[in-house]
């Protein structure tokens, strides 16, 4: 049995009074979500006047292998959009992965001068 006593008209403004937080709070998450989705974009490539400047987005290939050096392994990232090889081996000693070297596919297609 209840014993609390209410007065008649009493417990709309109760109810209320617990409301207004949680209507303040979804409109409050209404403005961020509105400000994130019609805020500026961001782009990974510039986007200048220059369409030659805006690098492709990578078509990758992965070969691995074993390294003439030492009795290590690396892989061989080769991106054909952009005409790039990315050399890579892991070191477990420090447990990360090492750059060992890299080559612009393109230059290396193109005929060198006989001088």
């Amino acid at each position: 049995m209840d014993t609390t006593t209410t007065q008649p008209g009493d417990g709309g403004a109760r109810r209320r009074k617990r409301l207004l937080p949680l209507v303040a709070a979804n409109i409050a998450l209404a403005g961020v979500l509105a400000l994130i989705e019609l805020g500026p974009v961001a782009v990974a490539q510039p986007a200048g006047n220059d369409p030659a400047a805006a690098r492709p987005r990578g078509q990758y290939t992965l070969v691995g292998g074993r390294v003439q050096t030492g009795n290590a392994n690396a892989v061989w990232v080769i991106d054909s959009a952009n005409q790039e090889m990315v050399v890579l081996q892991w070191e477990d000693g420090r447990n990360m992965i090492r750059g060992v070297g890299y080559r612009d596919l393109d230059e290396d297609t193109q005929p060198r001068s006989r001088r």
